[in-house]
């Protein structure tokens, strides 16, 4: 009966308590409802940081603990630096940080764990230059920048625990402890009632834990030290992201360039250090002493490459025999007569015996060239210095008259032949663009006056060695038109288009903020871009990364 009192005298009070707290979620989900666009989420807030900024290097120290890590890189290209001497000036002396990645070092520093101002004082030697640098590193209250803290209770580890702590405020702290409060009193009301006291003790048990796990709700985000866009529109990308993404910059200075046009173009060999190999008769290949020539083949002018026997017929063989004989017939009459004319030289004249003699060689000659047409081939020989680069010989192919056996080229004299609407372009300057992304420095040769199509052929000499280049090769050449214009050359790939397709380049504003700036960007060549308005010069502007800056949110 006393327990029923109890109850009956909780009942009332657990309803009043039911009642109130339906009355505090009625109003808690009423106030600041808003029918419009829901807010932005929160930005996460980055850990204490210093940095610090000189001619040559760029420098962010974030505290780990007891420990600084330093982020150490370029001033004008934002790359890292390496095998750097740092020495930080703190309250226990002086002290060198060891290296803890490409442009990454850590040096003790007790005083960072403690909340408060301090001052950094660091001397940076590295590539010959020596900077003193000096920086604040301000650390606030743990109170003011809470940290995550161990679950503790029945769920930790869990799903659960993590997900209460989460993304909550104060007021939907207290909301969900109210509510929680409600519940369990109205379950303990219920369990009273129908006598059962061990329910009773067990939620009474549980309730404590119940509301520990709502007061985690309490607690405020952790830090997060990552990459985010801020409303302006500024990217804040932290140091180890930067890495990651390989972030370059450049310092922008105003220039006058001139622009330059795309010709497709092809690599052709040097008339004057090329030549070809051709048989002047036709006949059977017969390769030389050690055989043929493989492609590649550095040869001289004169080396001998091939043999060309010619064929001959069985009626021209016939004809040959018959002529041989007759000439064997003649010399040996004409032999004879020279004999007997030369044991009486005393008896016949001067001139019989000459003209004898002359006659017997004259017909020794031609049965000796007779000969050699049956048995002698031609000589296949290489009409300049060079390499083999191209060739058609197989031992026993029948060549056919003017038929290129072999192709001779220099490959340190190569031509490139472009096509152009203008005669005039390149005559100031030109590139060759390859398909690997290799330059190849051109020198204006000429152009033609032949009509290809509306083109007009233009010939280039490679200036210096132009070793992998092949006969036939396309690339493309980059031609000076001689147009200048003033303003800022940048790479393409340092241009973005925004959301309304406007122009943008991200200038490095800071060691980890950047800014957007829009511009306005011509085409300069097939590398760069020229900026005539919208950035001035001095700048570091964002060269490789900036489309993945882009893409940060």
């Amino acid at each position: 009966m006393a327990l029923a009192a109890i109850g009956r005298g909780m009942g009332g009070a657990v309803a009043a308590a039911g009642l109130w707290t339906l009355l505090l979620l009625g109003a808690a989900a009423h106030e600041g409802h808003d029918h419009g666009a829901p807010p932005p989420a929160a930005t996460g807030k980055l850990a204490p940081r210093a940095e610090a900024t000189s001619a040559n290097f760029e420098i962010v120290a974030v505290p780990s603990g007891s420990e600084l890590v330093l982020h150490l890189d370029g001033f004008a290209d934002n790359a890292p630096v390496e095998g750097a001497v740092i020495e930080l000036d703190t309250p226990e002396g002086t002290q060198t940080a060891r290296a803890a990645g490409p442009g990454s070092y850590v040096v003790a520093a007790p005083f960072a764990a403690v909340p408060g101002t301090h001052d950094l004082a660091l001397t940076i030697t590295a590539g010959g230059a020596v900077d003193v640098l000096t920086a604040t590193l301000v650390v606030p209250p743990t109170t003011d920048v809470p940290q995550p803290r161990p679950q503790a209770g029945p769920y930790a580890g869990s799903a659960l625990a993590p997900g209460l702590g989460t993304g909550l405020g104060g007021q939907s702290a207290a909301l969900l402890l109210a509510v929680g409060v409600g519940f369990g009193a109205g379950v303990v009301f219920m369990r009273l009632r129908r006598g059962t006291t061990s329910t009773v003790l067990l939620l009474a048990a549980a309730l404590p834990l119940l509301l520990a796990g709502f007061a985690g709700a309490a607690e405020a985000p952790a830090v997060r030290d990552a990459s985010q866009r801020l409303p302006d529109g500024t990217v804040i990308v932290p140091k180890p992201s930067q890495r990651i993404l390989g972030l370059r910059t450049l310092l922008t200075a105003t220039g006058t360039h001139a622009q330059a046009v795309e010709l497709p173009g092809r690599i052709v060999p040097d008339a004057n250090a090329s030549g070809l190999v051709q048989a002047s008769v036709g006949g059977r290949l017969a390769p030389p002493e050690g055989g043929f020539k493989p492609l590649g083949t550095r040869v001289k002018a004169g080396d001998i490459l091939a043999y060309v026997y010619p064929p001959i017929s069985a009626s021209d063989l016939k004809d040959l025999e018959q002529q041989g004989h007759e000439l064997d017939q003649q010399i040996a009459i004409v032999k004879r007569r020279y004999e007997r004319l030369s044991a009486i030289r005393s008896a016949v004249t001067q001139k019989e015996v000459e003209e004898t003699e002359i006659e017997l060689q004259g017909l020794m000659t031609r049965r000796a060239t007779l000969e050699r047409v049956q048995r002698e081939p031609e000589a296949l020989r290489a009409p300049v210095s060079g390499v083999i680069a191209a060739a058609d010989a197989v031992a026993g192919q029948m060549a056919e008259p003017s038929a290129v056996v072999f192709r001779i080229v220099d490959p340190n004299r190569l031509w490139v032949e472009a096509l152009s609407f203008s005669p005039d372009a390149g005559r100031a300057g030109a590139e060759g663009r390859l398909p690997d992304g290799g330059m190849l420095a051109l020198a204006y040769l000429g152009a033609g006056l032949s009509d290809r199509n509306q083109a007009v052929p233009v010939h280039f000499a490679v200036s210096g060695a132009g070793g992998g280049l092949r006969l036939g090769q396309f690339l493309t050449v980059l031609a000076t038109t001689g147009e200048a214009r003033a303003g800022i050359a940048l790479p393409r790939e340092a241009v973005v288009r925004g959301i309304n397709g406007q122009s943008i380049v991200f200038e490095h504003a800071s060691a980890e903020r950047f800014v957007p700036r829009e511009v306005r960007a011509l085409p300069l060549d097939a590398s760069r871009v020229l900026v005539t308005s919208g950035l001035e010069p001095g700048r570091r502007v964002v060269t490789r990364g900036a489309e993945l800056i882009d893409q940060i949110r």
